[in-house]
């Protein structure tokens, strides 16, 4: 079940691994690569809606210089500037999305739109980088990461460039409409990557701005990042049924590059989790009592997990745990509480 790629030039240059132009992806919609410096996604696909006003983007990207010249030299190349921008909508409170909210409202006096959810998770964040690296440190001990590594995950997640990021002014919730121009986009709410995530939808021209639920080469993470309340990977399978019901043309994502076939898509991801959970489950049969962070390094990754940084361990760690949460939510898999927690079959209860 392949997709079709819309976004031709976007595809060549992640292959070329260059970033890609500035495009004109319809009338008054434009679609404008901001660089995330060292990281392997490359960019973010911000898109810029002409309004009567001004303009409407659909995300910001990463706070850096070299990203905001990328931002204002894209908007500049069809007629505005940074001061023009009224509103961002932000998919989701993640760095490389929310980041330059907060340049962009300090020039323009733009608001800021973040689903309610995300709001708060931005809200809860500890008041300082110890506190914050400690919290994440607990978890991964309690989950059976050894002292060592512990500690040098939380280090390495480089929280100071993460730390007081810009809080929305205005809090989307499911099914509001903004209006940019001649478009109304109505925010679509699909929790699971973060618990506020929210795509846009253009039903006129049947557009999904998709943000990292829906990418058309890769899932997003789905984890268990700070606490182990919530079941994301259900609220994610949940979402991707509930987008698979739209009428959708075209889907521009946030990562990568445009392309038509929703429907095949979601197919693939929620194949993709399932296949994951029961990877996990037959692991649990073999290997009963073991803990997350011993579940997380038999399962099969992409790269061997010896070659896996701590970031990236601690990443693999949050996302077994959300699905060892799902399997514990349908009665599959039980948590035995302890120093660590220890991971069992139901059926051996």
């Amino acid at each position: 079940m392949s997709i079709e790629i819309t976004g031709r030039e976007q595809w060549q240059a992640w292959q070329d691994g260059v970033l890609p132009p500035v495009e004109r992806v319809a009338d008054g919609l434009w679609s404008i690569p901001v660089p995330i410096p060292d990281n392997p996604l490359r960019y973010v696909l911000v898109y810029a809606l002409e309004a009567a006003d001004g303009l409407v983007l659909v995300d910001a990207g990463w706070d850096a210089d070299e990203s905001w010249l990328a931002l204002t030299r894209g908007i500049a190349s069809f007629g505005y500037g940074a001061a023009d921008v009224r509103t961002v909508l932000v998919t989701h409170f993640h760095g490389d999305h929310l980041g330059l909210a907060g340049r962009i409202r300090e020039a323009s006096g733009a608001r800021v739109a973040m689903h309610s959810l995300d709001a708060a998770e931005l809200k809860s964040i500890p008041a300082s980088v110890e506190l914050w690296a400690g919290v994440i440190g607990d978890q991964m001990r309690r989950h059976g990461v050894p002292e060592d590594m512990a500690c040098s995950a939380a280090g390495g997640l480089e929280l100071e460039r993460h730390f007081r990021p810009p809080l929305p002014d205005l809090l989307l919730e499911d099914g509001m409409t903004i209006t940019a121009g001649g478009r109304e986009l109505r925010a679509v709410w699909t929790p699971g990557h973060t618990p506020g995530h929210t795509c846009f939808y253009e039903e006129r021209q049947r557009l999904l701005f998709s943000g990292d639920h829906v990418l058309p080469r890769i899932t997003p993470q789905i984890a268990v990042m700070r606490q182990d309340q919530g079941d994301p990977l259900s609220a994610f399978l949940l979402s991707l049924e509930r987008l698979d019901r739209l009428s959708v043309d075209e889907v521009l994502p946030a990562h990568e590059y445009r392309f038509r076939g929703l429907s095949q898509r979601v197919a693939v991801m929620a194949e993709h989790h399932a296949q994951r959970l029961k990877e996990l489950h037959s692991l649990l049969g073999e290997v009963p009592g073991a803990t997350a962070w011993t579940l997380a390094g038999r399962l099969a990754w992409s790269r061997p997990w010896e070659s896996f940084s701590a970031t990236n361990r601690r990443f693999a760690l949050a996302e077994t745990l959300a699905h060892l949460r799902l399997l514990e939510m349908r009665g599959e898999a039980r948590r035995a509480e302890g120093a660590p927690v220890s991971w069992h079959l139901a059926a051996a209860a």
